[in-house]
């Protein structure tokens, strides 16, 4: 029959793995260029496409379309300046891990297959357990990363709590969780009413005095609050809520505590980083991704459980064409402990990379990006051009350009998203944006080994002085790199055109107005007794009533009683005395579980804008209420 087609001989295949290292190490050692490079669709279309080729292609010629039409379009996450999202500067042992699972085509799927791969795993997870503090019976898994691993464990946690998928279970998260919580309740089937969104104090962590009214009239109402998602360094501020508070919680209740660590947990490898994550020991399940702070090629990401046989409960099923490979005793058939069946070998390049360099040069290298983020807190707090937001907290430190004498909010967030922009077009650093407390911020995530003091100084210098528009003018609408939770799925606005515009406030908003305010607004679900907003709290939104009441209460007094169609927030001109861009001075709480369409400042001002009797209603509105007072 002759050869196989796809066969190459070993000299072959030595000629084209020299070729490609050569090509890899080049790109790696050589000038790191611009941090981030992006082409447009048009262009990259216009580069690459083509038909599938009948014949043969020099291998040399491949590479060299790479090299030319592909590689320069890449973020390259392990340049020195990449201070952007969550970094995650690779190790070359760990690529080269990734190279011998993957020439070899190992599948870990089971242990006849792969019990060397396998053990080796379990050698790995073992590691990380002992690392974050679980006892000697956790287990895990190792999967593509922390959206995988949030997945997993809510799905281990409902399958051993509550079982078959239960409408009145309840799953718990603050506002500040990552989104890929969301998706996990949402590809599970939790609707957006079973999901809490519980909000963060002035610092970012999840406020327990909300958590525990959130579970109590859950239970009071005869649902079953299921599991609480806490974070081990939120991705906007890389705030640690109170785990050990949480834990004590989730006991008294009966709640499952996962804990998602995706970047942060690693840090239990240093003093400082047990000190900010005391009490993740405690935790039901941890997320922890080797991909970003312990310095691993993607993909890999690690589910830790304290009490490894639940994963087997929560994912064996057996099946006629699996006959054959059911695990004997001691031995583990890792797709019985997850989602995948077909899994390569994830464990080879963490092992590699961790026997290569030691344990001890990546407890430096994460005491050394502890070490910058100080740094740049006292740099940022040293000059008259800038503004911290929050200090440093497990490598983020989030600041903003603020020129003197500038306070309008508005103002300062145009001026702020200019900075970002320009700092992108500059092409030595590259950072993100966030939120804090709803004001615009950049923000740096200090990960990368290679990071030296001159490139956070060079960040910081750029953001006090690149040039742009400091004057007084109309704001601009922006976006962060890390929108808030309640916009994406969980509280999606319900409502269609008509409903909205059958309600006073938006009776004037023409169908395109009105499609606009349902795509860019969302809907917030207080129980009964939530604050809503409190007195002296800095926010920015307008709420409108579609069901339910709240109470308005201003220095312990109850001065109003809001119903369906009604509306309150500070931009609302001034609302019960609070002025535009100022603290408010009243508590709104929910009297009975209400359901709120909630609109930020930019989309609310936008409508004043385009229509005047928008204007005029929110200031007569707000006439009234303080000739109440």
């Amino acid at each position: 029959m002759g050869d196989s087609p796809l066969a190459l001989d070993a000299e072959q295949m030595r000629r084209l793995g020299y070729r490609t290292i050569d090509l890899l190490v080049d790109r790696l050692t050589g000038d790191p260029g611009p941090v981030a490079v992006a082409a447009t669709p048009e262009e990259l279309r216009a580069r690459l496409e083509s038909p599938p080729p009948a014949e043969p292609t020099g291998y040399d010629e491949i590479l060299a379309a790479l090299e030319r039409d592909v590689l320069p379009f890449v973020a390259r996450i392990s340049h020195p300046g990449y201070l952007a999202y969550v970094p995650g500067e690779g190790t070359w042992p760990g690529a080269l891990g990734d190279l011998i699972a993957s020439a070899l085509n190992i599948d870990t799927c089971w242990w006849l297959g792969a019990s060397g791969p396998s053990a080796l795993e379990l050698v790995v997870l073992g590691w990380l357990r002992d690392w974050v503090g679980f006892p000697a019976g956790g287990g895990g898994v190792l999967v593509s990363g922390g959206s995988a691993a949030n997945l997993t464990a809510l799905a281990c946690a409902r399958e051993v709590r509550v079982g078959a998928m239960d409408g009145g279970a309840v799953l718990y998260m603050s506002d500040q969780t990552h989104n890929s919580v969301a998706r996990a309740a949402r590809a599970l089937g939790f609707a957006p009413e079973a999901v809490r969104i519980i909000p963060a104090d002035i610092s970012g962590k999840i406020r327990t005095d909300a958590l525990l009214a959130a579970i109590t009239a859950d239970r009071a109402a005869g649902r079953t609050p299921l599991a609480l998602c806490a974070n081990a360094g939120t991705t906007g501020t890389g705030a640690v809520d109170p785990l050990s508070d949480l834990a004590a919680i989730c006991a008294e209740h009966g709640v499952w505590l996962h804990v998602d660590g995706a970047y942060g947990a690693s840090a239990c490898l240093v003093e400082r980083g047990r000190a900010a994550l005391a009490g993740i020991e405690l935790a039901d399940s941890v997320t922890l991704d080797p991909h970003k702070w312990l310095y691993q090629p993607i993909e890999v990401g690690a589910l830790l459980v304290r009490d490894g046989a639940l994963l087997q409960r929560g994912f064996q099923i057996g099946a006629d064409y699996l006959y054959g490979i059911k695990a004997a005793e001691r031995e583990v058939n890792f797709s019985d402990l997850g989602l995948q069946l077909t899994r390569s070998s994830r464990a080879i390049k963490l092992w590699m990379s961790l026997k290569y360099f030691g344990v001890d040069a990546f407890r430096r290298a994460i005491d050394r990006c502890f070490d910058l983020a100080v740094h740049a807190q006292a740099l940022i707090e040293a000059s008259p051009d800038l503004e911290l937001m929050t200090e440093a907290s497990l490598g983020i430190v989030t600041f903003r350009r603020r020129p003197q004498g500038a306070d309008d909010e508005p103002v300062l967030e145009r001026i702020n998203a200019e900075v970002a922009r320009a700092i992108e077009a500059n092409g030595e650093v590259f950072l993100s944006t966030t939120r804090v407390r709803g004001r615009y911020a950049l923000r740096l995530c200090i990960l990368n080994f290679s990071t030296t003091a001159e490139h956070v100084e060079r960040a910081l210098e750029l953001a006090a002085t690149l040039p742009v528009d400091t004057a007084p003018g109309r704001a601009v609408a922006t976006e962060t790199s890390y929108a808030p939770l309640a916009e994406g799925w969980l509280r999606r606005a319900r409502l269609d055109v008509d409903a909205l515009c059958a309600m006073p406030l938006f009776a004037a908003l023409d169908e395109e107005q009105a499609a606009r305010v349902l795509r860019d607004s969302h809907e917030h679900h207080a129980l009964a007794d939530e604050p809503i907003v409190e007195q002296w709290q800095l926010t920015r939104d307008l709420y409108v009533v579609l069901e339910g009441s709240a109470q308005v209460e201003v220095d312990g007094e109850v001065v109003r009683t809001l119903e369906a169609g009604e509306f309150f927030g500070e931009v609302a001109a001034l609302d019960w005395g609070a002025g535009f861009g100022r603290t408010r001075t009243a508590t709104v709480t929910a009297t009975e579980a209400t359901r709120l369409l909630v609109l930020d400042w930019q989309l609310v001002a936008a409508l004043a804008a385009e229509l005047p009797v928008f204007a005029e209603t929110l200031e007569r509105v707000s006439k009234e209420r303080l000739a109440a007072r």
